[in-house]
This record gives C-alpha cells, sequence and structure tokens, in this order.
C-alpha cells in the first residue's frame, strides 16, 4: 500500500546529547577507538547488533538510556572530549598538507570510485577495491588534502553470504535503509533535495545526491531510485556489480557523467580528476565536453586542456578484469553525446580501442582512461610492470619499460584496522606521530616495546578472535539447521593458544584458497601436533557467478568437517570490515597464495602487519617489493612462498608452492612460534614481529600513499591545468594546434642517417659522441626531443637495460635535414653494446613524454 505523504521521523535527543547527532554523521567515529567507546557506553549490545551503526542507534535506543546519559557528568565530559577531538580534525589548523603545501589553495581533487568501503554498516562495497578507496578518503582527510570523493548509494550494496548444508555459497540481499545510515540528502540552498540528470536513450534519468561526511572529506553518493524515474531505471543503483554489462554500462555512465554534474551541482569546483580504476572514465569527457562549453573550445583543445587534470589508477592485472562494451551498445547509448564532443563514430571509439580501425573492437574503459589522463599507474611496483606489459600496444613503439604507467603502491589506514590494545602501545612507545609518520624514524622505536607487553597485547587479541569464531560459527550452524551436537561442539573448535593462520579475501580462482589443503594428510599431521598445534581460519565472498570460487568455499566447508580438521579449520560466513578486523587484529600468520603475478598489490597483509601478524605469501602483489627490500637489507620480516617462479603446467605450479607451503610451516613457522625463551616468551617470533612492523609500517599506509599521490600528481596537475586554462585557455588552444600539425606532419618525421658514432672497440670510461640526420617534414627542430638510447645487448640482440641521452641540435645542412649530437655519453660497462636513435614531440606543455603513436625510430 502506497503511503499518501511521506514524512522523516529523526532521534529524539536532550539538549546536553545534541553533539551526538553530528558525531554519529561524521565518519570519523569509525576510526576513533574513543569515539566508538562513547556509543558504546549507551548501549554496547544495541552498538552490536546495529552493525556498528550509530545513525540508527539513535534512532532506536531505549529513551531513559538517552535521559540517564544526558545526567550523568561522567558520560558528558567523554561527549565533550569527543565532541572537541571532531572539531579540532575538521578545522584542519596543523594537518600536513597546510603545512606542507601552503601555496596549493585552488587545488581540489574529486576521487571517483565504483565502491568506498567506509564502514561495515554503509554497504557500498564489494572488497578490496573499495576498501582501498575508503582508506584512501580517510587519509586525506587526516592528512588535510582539499579533496571530495564521488560514488553511487546502492539500494542493495553487495550480498551477504550464507552456505547451504552442503557448504555452497548463497547469496541475499538487503536493502539499505538511506535515511537510517550515516548519510544525509545534499540540499539546494532553498532545502531542496540535489537531484541531477543524465541522459540516456530515448530518456533522461534522475539521480539524487547523497553525502557521507568522512572527517574532513564530503563522499558525494547518487541515488537513482526515485518515483520520477522508471521502474528499470530505479534499479541502476540497486545493487553493486549486479546485472548485466548493460546495466555495468548505465552504472557506469551514471558513475562518470552524473557524479562529474553532481560536483558542479553542488558548487565544488574541482581541479583535479582521479579515476579509481576504470569505471568512471567517462568523466573524462564530461570534463571535456564542460569545457568546451565553458571556454569555446574544441574537443581537440578541451582534451589538452583536461588531460593535466586527470589521474587514473588501475587495480586489474587480468585482463578479464577490464570492462568492455561492445560497439552498437556505446552506438546506443553515445550517439548524442558523441555529437555534443564534434566527434565522428570512429574518433570517439577510438578513444577506447587499442586499434582505431577495428570496426570490431569492443571499447575498453581502461583504454578510454589511459587515452584520456596525463597520469597512470598501477598499485605495486610488480602490477606497474604487468600493467606496461599489458597496454604497450597503446604506444606503439615505446619500449614496454618506458610506457607511461607508473606504479603507487596502495596502503591501508592504520587506525581502521589496529586494534586498541596495538594503538595504546604504539602511543605509548612510539609516540602520537606513528599515525602519520611516512619514514621509518618513529617505527624504528619499535624495538623500545617490552616483549612482554608487545606479547600479552596480542595474545589478547587471539583470545577474541577465538571467542568470536565460536559464537559466530555457533550462530552458522543455527542458521543452517545442523544437529545440536554440531553446534555445541562448535565451543571446542580453535585453541586460545595455538598458532593461528588467517586466510581472508575474495575468493577467486587466481587466489587459490585452497593450496592449504593440497596435502590433507600432511596438513594434519601438522595442525593436530599435540605439542605444536596450528589453526586456520578462513572467510571470503565469491562473486555469485564464480562457480569456480564457490567450489573453493565448499572445499575448505568440507575439510573443516572432517574430524581430523573439525577443532583446527573454520570458515567464517559472510566476511565484513567487522570480521576482517578481528581477523587481522587477532591471528599470528596472515597467509596469501595468489597465482603470480595476478594480485595487483592485496592489502589484507599490511593490516595484518600493522597489528603484530606475520605474512607468509607467494612474491606477488605488495609482498613482492616488501620482500625483496627487506632481503636486500638483510631483514626478516616473514616469509616468501617459492621466489616468483613459474611454471607452465599449473598444476605443477600448484604443487611446488604448495611442498614449499607445508616445508616452511614445518621448518620455520611453526618452530618459530613455539620456541620459548626467557620470560615464557617466544622471543624469536617476537624479534620477527618486531622487524615486520619496523620495516613494513612505515611504508605500507595510506597516509604514505595519498602523500605520494598529493606531491607525484595532484599538485602539480593542478598546477599544469591552472596554467592550460588561463586566459580563456589560451595555453590550450596553443598545445592544441601544435599537436594537431604534429599529428599531420609526423609521418615525415625520420632518422635517414648516423653519421658518427663508436666502431669496433671502446673502453670502459670512454665518452663517446653520436651524430644523426633527421628529416622533420614541415616541423621544426623546437618541435622534436631526439634521444641517443644505448644498452647492453642480450643474447636476442635487443637493447637490454637501455639508457637514454638527449641529444642536441647543431646544424641544419640544407635539403631540409637536421643534424642532431649527443656528445660526452659515458661508457660505462664492458661487453657488448647498441644503440639507435628516436624521435618524440616536445612541447613545454606536454603532460606526457610518449603521445600514444608518436614515436620515431631509426633504421
Amino acid at each position: 500500500m502506497k503511503p499518501v505523504r511521506v514524512f522523516h521521523v529523526i532521534p529524539s535527543l536532550p539538549e546536553p546529547l545534541e553533539p551526538l547527532r553530528e558525531i554519529a554523521y561524521n565518519l570519523r567515529w569509525s576510526w576513533d577507538h574513543d569515539t566508538i567507546a562513547l556509543f558504546r557506553r549507551l548501549d554496547s549490545d544495541l552498538w552490536e547488533s546495529s552493525g556498528h551503526n550509530p545513525v540508527y542507534m539513535l534512532g532506536n535506543i531505549d529513551q531513559m538510556r538517552l535521559v540517564a546519559a544526558a545526567a550523568d557528568d561522567s558520560f558528558l565530559a567523554h561527549l565533550e572530549r569527543v565532541s572537541q577531538t571532531l572539531q579540532t580534525h575538521t578545522q584542519c589548523q596543523t594537518c600536513w598538507f597546510r603545512h606542507v603545501h601552503p601555496s596549493s589553495g585552488k587545488l581540489l581533487v574529486a576521487y571517483f570510485s565504483a565502491e568506498f568501503g567506509l564502514t561495515e554498516c554503509l554497504s557500498i562495497f564489494a572488497g578490496g577495491l573499495g576498501v582501498l578507496a575508503g582508506d584512501h578518503v580517510k587519509s586525506a582527510s587526516d592528512l588535510g588534502v582539499p579533496l571530495v570523493a564521488v560514488g553511487l548509494l546502492y539500494q542493495q550494496g553487495y550480498f551477504r553470504q550464507y552456505l547451504n548444508r552442503a557448504g555452497w555459497q548463497q547469496e541475499e540481499y538487503a536493502n539499505n535503509d538511506f535515511h537510517n545510515l550515516p548519510v544525509r540528502p545534499v540540499t539546494s540552498g532553498n532545502g531542496i533535495p540535489l537531484n541531477v540528470e543524465v541522459q540516456y536513450p530515448g530518456r533522461v534519468v534522475t539521480a539524487r545526491v547523497w553525502q557521507a561526511q568522512v572527517g574532513r572529506v564530503p563522499v558525494y553518493l547518487l541515488d537513482t531510485n526515485l518515483e520520477v524515474n522508471s521502474a528499470a531505471d530505479r534499479q541502476i543503483t540497486s545493487e553493486l556489480y549486479g546485472g548485466d554489462n548493460e546495466m555495468r554500462l548505465q552504472q557506469e555512465i551514471l558513475l562518470g557523467i552524473g557524479g562529474y554534474r553532481a560536483l558542479e551541482a553542488a558548487g565544488v569546483a574541482a581541479s583535479v580528476f582521479h579515476m579509481n580504476e576504470g569505471h568512471s572514465a567517462f568523466l573524462s569527457l564530461e570534463h571535456a565536453r564542460r569545457l568546451m562549453e565553458r571556454s569555446k573550445l574544441s574537443f581537440a583543445e578541451a582534451r589538452e586542456l583536461a588531460s593535466p587534470s586527470l589521474i587514473f589508477t588501475g587495480h586489474t592485472p587480468v585482463e578479464a578484469g577490464h570492462d568492455y562494451f561492445a560497439p552498437g551498445l556505446m552506438d546506443r547509448y553515445f550517439g548524442g553525446y558523441t555529437q555534443a564532443l564534434g566527434l565522428n563514430r570512429r574518433d570517439f571509439l577510438a578513444l577506447g580501442r587499442r586499434n582505431a580501425d577495428d570496426e570490431g573492437e569492443a571499447f575498453c574503459m581502461t583504454i578510454l582512461a589511459m587515452r584520456m589522463a596525463a597520469a597512470s599507474n598501477g598499485v605495486s611496483k610488480l602490477h606497474g610492470a604487468v600493467a606496461r606489459r599489458m597496454w604497450q600496444s597503446i604506444w606503439p613503439g615505446v619500449p614496454v619499460e618506458e610506457v607511461p604507467v607508473g606504479h603507487v603502491t596502495n596502503g591501508v589506514h592504520f587506525r581502521s584496522w589496529i586494534s586498541q590494545e596495538m594503538n595504546e602501545l604504539y602511543d605509548r612507545y612510539l609516540g602520537p606521530q606513528w599515525r602519520e609518520a611516512v619514514n621509518g624514524d618513529s617505527w624504528r622505536r619499535v624495538e623500545t616495546i617490552p616483549a612482554e607487553e608487545l606479547w600479552r597485547a596480542h595474545e589478547r587479541r587471539r583470545e577474541r578472535l577465538v571467542a568470536f569464531c565460536r559464537r559466530r560459527l555457533r550462530e552458522q550452524l543455527v542458521r543452517r539447521g545442523a544437529p545440536n551436537s554440531e553446534i555445541e561442539a562448535a565451543n571446542e573448535v580453535l585453541d586460545t593458544q595455538a598458532l593461528t593462520i588467517g586466510f581472508a579475501r575474495r575468493f577467486a580462482t587466481y587466489k587459490r584458497g585452497t593450496l592449504l589443503l593440497r596435502d590433507t594428510e600432511r596438513l594434519a599431521r601438522i595442525v593436530n601436533d599435540p605439542q605444536r598445534p596450528v589453526q586456520i581460519i578462513y572467510a571470503g565472498k565469491a562473486h555469485p557467478r564464480d562457480a569456480g570460487g564457490k567450489e573453493l568455499i565448499q572445499r575448505i566447508v568440507s575439510v573443516a568437517r572432517d574430524p581430523a580438521f573439525r577443532r583446527h579449520i573454520v570458515f567464517l560466513e559472510d566476511q565484513d570490515m567487522g570480521v576482517s578486523r578481528y581477523l587481522v587484529q587477532g591471528c599470528d600468520v596472515w597467509l596469501n597464495t595468489p597465482l603470480r603475478p595476478m594480485e595487483a598489490s592485496g592489502t589484507s597483509g599490511m593490516k595484518a602487519a600493522a597489528n603484530g601478524a606475520l605474512n607468509l605469501s607467494t612474491l606477488d602483489g605488495w609482498w613482492d617489493e616488501a620482500w625483496r627490500a627487506a632481503l636486500a637489507d638483510s631483514q626478516r620480516i616473514g616469509w616468501a612462498i617459492g621466489n616468483g617462479e613459474h611454471y607452465d603446467d599449473p598444476a605443477e605450479q600448484d604443487q611446488v608452492e604448495a611442498d614449499a607451503l607445508y616445508d616452511l610451516l614445518e621448518q620455520d613457522v611453526v618452530p618459530a612460534f613455539y620456541e620459548i625463551g626467557a620470560g615464557h616468551l617466544p622471543r624469536r617470533w617476537i624479534s620477527l614481529m618486531k622487524g615486520s612492523l619496523e620495516n613494513l609500517c612505515h611504508t605500507y599506509n595510506t597516509h604514505r600513499m595519498v602523500r605520494e599521490y598529493t606531491e607525484r600528481f595532484y599538485v602539480p596537475a593542478a598546477e599544469r591545468f591552472a596554467r592550460l586554462e588561463a586566459d580563456s585557455a589560451a595555453a590550450a588552444r596553443s598545445l592544441a594546434a601544435w599537436m594537431g600539425r604534429v599529428r599531420s606532419e609526423w609521418p615525415q618525421v625520420r632518422v635517414v642517417g648516423i653519421e658518427a658514432g663508436p666502431l669496433g672497440e671502446s673502453k670502459v670510461g670512454d665518452l663517446l659522441g653520436v651524430r644523426a640526420r633527421l628529416r622533420l617534414g614541415a616541423l621544426a627542430p623546437p618541435d622534436v626531443a631526439v634521444e641517443l638510447y644505448l644498452g647492453a645487448l642480450d643474447t636476442a640482440g635487443e637493447i637490454n637495460q637501455p639508457a637514454s641521452f638527449p641529444m642536441r641540435h647543431v646544424g641544419s645542412p640544407g635539403n631540409g635535414e637536421y643534424i642532431f649530437e649527443a656528445s660526452g655519453v659515458p661508457c660505462s660497462r664492458s661487453g657488448r653494446q647498441g644503440y639507435t636513435v628516436r624521435v618524440m614531440p616536445h612541447h613545454p606543455d606536454l603532460a606526457t613524454h610518449f603521445p600514444p603513436g608518436l614515436i620515431t625510430w631509426a633504421g
């Protein structure tokens, strides 16, 4: 039955408790132990049953509890302290950005992501990508980086997971009640809810704009579940990653184009746009279109102006993980939009294709983002290398190692993941500066933490993890209709003193969640050792359409039911941020077994490391660079499974790495944990914990990550954009005209001869000189950068580990030829060497060294 009128009921708070309302609606509480303790004081049981949702809690708490709290001097003092801390945080008087970049007043970054993992009660994320986005926003708030975020407010969010009696994953979807969540509708000046419109084929879709406040950072979220829309269009924001490919396209149009319009409608004038994955890449087109309108530019001019302000971060090293849309689907949704950009169909589709002339090639969102953005990066050193190989064809002729895709290794927001016990320990011995430390100075003080205190704090967390697992397992069994005997046996699973291994992540086949179960007889001997028992806690979801991932979960549940493992292996259903916190805070070892190099970064191991757990992982993602750096410094931080070898036979790969995993457990991990030294403490294990904390924590956190994005990308991007936009975008117009001339003339550019250079033998230390003759068509020497490309030759005769040296224009003999020379080039190593000469466009306003398709080599 539809209502005739709708009204909104808000919590009724006694006047002294009114500050609780703003505290509840600012998600800074999600990483502040003192604020969480405040809500627990009101009603600890309701805090847990609400899913850690203070807005719902305040609307459903017994009014007499509020009255009693309003008369409690101790509670009011606690409230005043929390309220003052929030005010201090939001005022940003002493933050890092204001201190280090006081002159960057015009910088405002708009960070777009399809999902945000901010807190467990706001279910608009699926996994690691969303949690990374949430941690990025939180660190931006802590550091005072001027940033807003844009995403979608899903009616159902991601699914809730439960297992049937056979251990097969089932999915259920619960509706988000936005009015009982820490989000508020954005309103215009007259109090009317702020809506934006986006054109879809034959219709206009309206989206409401909501806001979640995350410390200093507003997160704008779009919602199409409005009566003005058709029933089908109301479903666009129904489910995260739900529906078919067309629904995915509709969501990404709303995110990119609708999100850009939402910022404009809210009066937010962003100067830099950061696309977190390709889902939001359409914002680059909307940015160019609006610049065309505002400054009366052509698309070519607007593209040159927009590009420096666009940053793209990719997270997917697997080809199938990128979004592709059929040309016909793009025609249907972008026919009118293409005309608004002043592009023909071929040139529009070419923005998302490797080969502009391949009419059958699908439109790829990652390619669109890379073609439009001046800066692109992967999320670990290894992933950057993988991405350069994967997308090299976008920059034909550019050596793979120079493809302009760098890396910024991911991190985690420590205060969202570190237990209260560890937080207090760090405050006491490292000083409060550990929260923002991105060098090793603060973390070297880990050595001053008494071994007894570090170990007791960790043991308390393991005890809580075991208690949580038993409680959760009982609930799962009751829901599953298990026999009473099985439910009662849940009270006996796990051991508070046993070595505890955690494995919690999305269940995709490449993550190999069952690698540890490959030889169950050998594993049974390990876990059932009466003197040195081992236990394993699993958690994670498979995508609803990933049968292979579901089979992995079923396999784990089947093994866990075996009497040999019943007390030693547990699978926790419905992993969320709350479950993840228990695991990363309480486990002794964090296990990660992806098939290299398919894990772009992975951040769960960083969360565990910050809580004192030791990583045991294959050399993939972030662990590859962390392990190799520690090895170079002779530091012990955990264990590596294998050495990054690749086998052509997947079964052989699994067998070799499973054997290596068992060997590590039997020979290194288990003995180190149970080796008791002076004071009845595992001294060797504690030494490893301290080594891990000291060597990993100052690097693998989002404060370091956000500072890196700010100084390498955000600040320079804003400065370049401002320079190009000045004087009615005069510099952008000039750059576009120059680029048009360069593209038309580039087929005439060639190296016609090498006039001088080393022949025969040279000695180490000799200074080399090379002279080359070029034809440039109608271009002039200042329009090009000419480089000598020199290096050792590999067995195939290819230049390996090259270095490039600029060549300067030294003469113009006529006949349209120019002489360029490199002199004083050091001959730094012996062996068979080779060189060549290359030519690229050069302009002081170019944002990239390698514009796609514009490079010429000698020969």
